[in-house]
């Protein structure tokens, strides 16, 4: 069955305006609005991809050294009852791992250097259950974090920052002091350094420190833990977990998780987002649009064909079909090569950003800035297909101005200086 003679003529005025010499600048400006849709699409799909990689890569290196949701009391004390909160929380379907822990600010000197840190007691046999970090650390190192012999687990970049190596000391400072004649004099401990992590976040590798539970509460004189770290089977159910947990356990309890911990980080990734999707679709609009001038200088070049048509009985409705036509065989194929080359290159942006910055002698990402090192890329359909979307849409509306004013030729008025 023969196409309609609409498509078959959109598609040989298509051909002809980007073969005819005479319509050069013609051809010239429907390229140049060709390629302006296809870079277009492409920096959209590539910008989302980097964005997505970028939160989901911060989002995972996150959650190896923070739990999922964390228990903890209202007072900052010791927990009334760690048992009983550890086998509340851990009834729950969702969850697949706890452990108690011990959570308090500290400070730690070597010589002249003197740094912040959050210290987290832990308990090395459980830790493994709540935390990808237990794994990157090793169950060698974390057993030597043995009750009464202070040992201390370190951050890379903390290490680096006061100079020390396993097997070095550091004095724990602990801002809780005893009261003596004297006033409050700060307590001081002797911790050896037995194990230094990485865990690819820099917040944490600067300013985390590992010490064993039951040191910790000693330090900080404490009954017990002050808190419970849960692992659940999906990280996403994190909030309505929470929710659930907050009206089954007993006790002044808090509950915090891990979307809460840096909501105003993530808050302010997918309002980043957002803006450079619409700066973005601009930059698609203003390409699509220039098929506006394309079809209008089409359209007044072939005034004589289309006084014809009319004459043989073509409708208005017929000839403003061949220039829609015309119009979204621009759009469609920008589209396609964009979407292709934005894939190409979010798919390979771990081989082609190393590349640029060997070539340029240059860091794009320092990881003290920007928390990783590394372009990550996480092509998702869920933004990749309203981008097509968008831009197919706009180029249609593109093409109904001048189709329109393509169907308002008069015949006779067309045809009189032919």
């Amino acid at each position: 069955m023969p196409w309609p003679y609409e498509l078959t003529l959109g598609w040989r005025y298509t051909r002809s305006a980007r073969a005819a010499r005479r319509n050069g600048f013609i051809s010239f400006i429907s390229g140049v609005s060709m390629l302006g849709i296809a870079l277009g699409v492409a920096a959209l799909i590539i910008v989302l991809s980097v964005m997505n990689g970028f939160q989901k890569e911060v989002r995972d290196r996150m959650l190896s050294v923070v739990s999922h949701i964390e228990i903890f009391s209202v007072d900052g004390q010791a927990l009334p009852d760690p048992a009983a909160t550890l086998k509340q929380a851990s009834a729950h379907p969702q969850v697949r791992g706890a452990a108690t822990f011990v959570l308090a600010q500290a400070l730690l000197a070597r010589g002249e250097d003197m740094k912040g840190v959050v210290l987290r007691g832990i308990d090395p046999a459980l830790e493994p259950q709540v935390t990808d970090l237990a794994d990157a650390i090793g169950a060698q190192t974390l057993s030597g974090l043995v009750p009464g012999q202070f040992g201390i687990v370190l951050g890379r970049e903390l290490a680096r920052g006061l100079g020390l190596r396993v097997g070095d000391s550091v004095t724990l400072v602990a801002p809780s002091g005893q009261v003596t004649p004297a006033g409050v004099v700060p307590r001081y401990r002797q911790m050896q350094v037995v194990g230094i992590f990485d865990s690819g976040h820099y917040e944490y590798d600067v300013g985390l420190a590992l010490i064993h539970q039951d040191d910790a509460a000693r330090i900080f004189r404490l009954e017990g833990p002050t808190g419970v770290r849960l692992k659940l089977a999906d990280l996403h159910e994190a909030p309505q977990v929470a929710q659930e947990l907050s009206l089954t356990l007993t006790g002044p309890l808090a509950i915090r998780d891990w979307t809460r911990q840096n909501r105003t980080w993530f808050a302010a990734v997918q309002l980043e987002k957002r803006m450079m999707f619409i700066i973005l679709t601009l930059i698609v609009a203003v390409a699509a649009f220039n098929l506006v001038s394309t079809l209008v200088m089409t359209v007044t070049d072939k005034r004589a064909d289309i006084a014809i048509l009319r004459t043989l009985g073509a409708t208005p409705r017929s000839i403003m079909g061949i220039f829609v036509v015309q119009g979204a065989t621009v759009g469609v194929v920008g589209t396609l090569l964009g979407t292709l080359l934005g894939l190409l290159v979010a798919f390979n942006v771990d081989v082609i950003v190393p590349a640029i910055e060997r070539a340029l002698g240059a860091t794009f990402l320092p990881a003290n800035i920007y928390l990783i090192s590394r372009m990550p890329s996480d092509p998702q359909s869920a933004d990749i297909a309203p981008v097509v979307v968008i831009s197919l849409v706009l180029a249609l509306l593109a093409t109904l101005y001048p189709s329109w004013r393509a169907s308002r030729i008069n015949p006779a008025e067309a045809l009189r200086y032919e």
